[in-house]
């Protein structure tokens, strides 16, 4: 219990759940966010998916996020080993996390203790508890529960503490520790309000491919806890819901790259296994070689690489997905893409660093090393989707841009959009998504492997089969007849023209739509991930009469036109971001020494803009009332603050 940090009382005592009837009618909300946390391996992850699934079918928006520990398997009943799900619940559409929680429902008093001292729940915070450690044989472990059961109850929280375990056995002979997620799930269904028979469903659904009696023996546990929350607590919510009238999917960021590789065409995916990126190869290993494709799992993250590397060369742009770590280790291979013009696409699930840092935390550090990475001068294209929808659309548009362009294309998601649910439309199959048939044609007599376009550095490619286009690849210097070249002159040619393909790639893109007036006080941008919660902090501000607008960046390099543009049309400007800057209140820091974010930092140097920024790195995603209190203090310090 020491470090134990609780809020003031707010007012409420906890409570034991007794037996008290049903609650009445249900309490509207426009949004309410629950948590469930147990231990690694008791299951809370599946009951918060399976939750946000069945809000999503009711037609609630969502957005989930797994809390996941630092370690694999963490020791059980300990404070930094909370596993679990956070979901977000609402009557509309839901782009981000949201900021601190109402209700957790907790398997053990440590896991939620990892929570309270985080800071993540709002004062007064309903607290279901699992009851079994007020007894336990080991009398530590009793103390220690009865004492976080009293603190809380005195910092005000409202605990309801509930026999899982005990009603699990009366229910099941399965181990309580492998069905009290789903006794959860029942509690939750009849605390929101849900259908249990869509619950039911989405039961059969998770574990359709076990023993039919596993699937049954989970549907009596849901049922045992819906009807256990009827019968024990004297509260219920409805939040308002409007079923979509057009088919949606609710899937992870991950799952939603996998998604977009199948749509694109691609055939080929190289991987080394990586947290937070693995989970994508995991479900393309189960359905790729439906449609023809493989999955390579390489000795190491450069094998993954290279690997990749010559699959495009052979014909077809190939895909290696990886995080932070695997992405430094995958420089020099990306570097021979870039040299000899090879198409790739490579995704880099960021996660904190440097090193191993924190492998299941949420961070984007990596927008630098994806643009300048590599020793020498090595262009490529670099994208961030801002939301899950974007991630299975983004694997589709970087393949077409890698073949068009015979150029590198990186996709920065982070762990924050790998590891988060978020219904959205079900794509419509387009034939033009997909990677055209293998050119076979002959090459014209006296065509050059290398015949750069003066203009845009564009030149065609040739691909091992075609009559005519022998050539000796090299990851040398080389010129337009891919023969080796030491000569200055022509070094310094074919770097002109690889950069010269940024530029014609940038001649394509369209400016980036203002997300608000086109002029004001503030403008907020921002890349990746943190779109959502800009985005509902920004309205927030513009609705009490702030002048504050925000613009999203999906191109990183190049960027889009109309960027300066956008900017000069507003007082300030100011980035917000999940990777370092150093604060301007420590007192060793000024204008001489300051390290700004990384996108402030691109921009300033890009434009001449005097960028100011804000930025994050507690291992989650930024939170939109972070935000909000951020732009306030630039708001203020500029003299419109309220």
């Amino acid at each position: 219990m020491d470090g134990m940090t609780l809020q003031q009382p707010v007012g409420e005592a906890g409570k034991k759940a007794a037996a008290r009837g049903g609650a009445g009618k249900p309490t509207r909300l426009k949004e309410h966010i629950v948590e469930i946390i147990s231990d690694s391996g008791e299951g809370a992850q599946k009951c918060g998916q399976s939750l946000g699934s069945i809000a999503a079918q009711m037609g609630n928006g969502i957005w989930t996020t797994e809390i996941i520990p630092a370690e694999i398997r963490p020791p059980a009943r300990s404070v930094a080993g909370a596993s679990g799900n956070r979901i977000r619940i609402g009557a509309s559409r839901i782009t981000n996390g949201g900021d601190k929680t109402d209700m957790v429902v907790a398997f053990n008093e440590q896991v939620l203790l990892g929570r309270v001292r985080a800071g993540e729940l709002k004062p007064g915070c309903t607290i279901l508890l699992e009851s079994m450690w007020r007894s336990h044989k080991d009398a530590a472990v009793c103390a220690s529960y009865v004492e976080t059961y009293s603190r809380l109850v005195a910092a005000g929280y409202r605990v309801f503490e509930v026999p899982m375990e005990q009603e699990c056995r009366a229910l099941s002979s399965m181990d309580p520790k492998r069905g009290k997620n789903m006794f959860a799930l029942g509690m939750l269904c009849r605390l929101y309000s849900f259908d249990l028979k869509l619950a039911a469903d989405q039961i059969v659904l998770t574990f359709g491919k076990k023993d039919r009696s596993i699937v049954d023996n989970n549907i009596k546990l849901l049922e045992g806890g819906h009807r256990w929350a009827q019968e024990h607590l004297d509260f219920c919510y409805a939040i308002p819901a409007v079923r979509s009238t057009e088919p949606q999917v609710v899937v992870n960021g991950n799952t939603a790259l996998a998604l977009g590789t199948l749509a694109s065409g691609m055939e080929i995916c190289a991987m080394y296994p990586i947290t937070p990126a693995t989970s994508a190869s995991h479900y393309l290993a189960e359905v790729f070689e439906k449609v023809g494709g493989i999955v390579h799992q390489a000795e190491d993250e450069i094998a993954a690489c290279a690997f990749a590397v010559g699959a495009s060369y052979a014909g077809k742009c190939a895909i290696t997905i990886t995080s932070g770590p695997g992405y430094s280790l995958k420089q020099e291979a990306i570097g021979l893409a870039v040299m000899a013009e090879i198409p790739l696409v490579v995704v880099n699930v960021q996660r904190g660093g440097p090193s191993t840092g924190q492998p299941t935390k949420m961070e984007q550090g990596d927008m630098l090393t994806a643009i300048f990475g590599s020793h020498g001068d090595a262009p490529k294209i670099v994208m961030a989707p801002g939301t899950i929808e974007e991630c299975f659309y983004s694997v589709i548009t970087a393949r077409r841009i890698a073949e068009t362009f015979n150029m590198v294309v990186v996709i920065l998601t982070d762990a924050g959009l790998a590891t988060s649910q978020q219904p959205f439309p079900r794509p419509m199959f387009d034939e033009n998504w997909m990677a055209p048939p293998v050119d076979q044609s002959p090459v014209p007599p006296g065509a050059k492997p290398y015949a750069w376009d003066e203009t845009t550095g564009l030149s065609r490619r040739f691909k091992p089969g075609q009559p005519g286009g022998m050539h000796t690849l090299t990851g040398l210097a080389h010129d337009s007849d891919s023969h080796v070249a030491y000569d200055p002159t022509i070094n310094e040619q074919t770097l002109r023209f690889r950069s010269l393909k940024l530029a014609a790639f940038q001649k394509t893109l369209k400016p980036p739509k203002i997300f608000g007036a086109s002029k004001g006080d503030l403008l907020v941008i921002g890349w990746g991930s943190t779109k959502g919660a800009i985005e509902e902090a920004v309205e927030g501000l513009q609705a009490e009469g702030h002048k504050v607008s925000s613009l999203h960046l999906q191109f990183l390099q190049p960027m889009a036109p109309g960027i300066k543009e956008a900017m000069r049309g507003f007082k300030k400007v100011m980035t917000v971001e999940g990777n370092w800057s150093d604060r301007p209140d420590d007192k060793i820091i000024d204008e001489t020494n300051r390290r700004y974010s990384a996108l402030a930092t691109l921009l300033r140097a890009r434009y001449l803009v005097d960028v100011d920024c804000f930025s994050e790195v507690c291992g989650q995603s930024i939170k939109p009332s972070t935000i909000r209190r951020a732009v306030l203090e630039k708001l203020k310090k500029n003299g419109k603050g309220a």
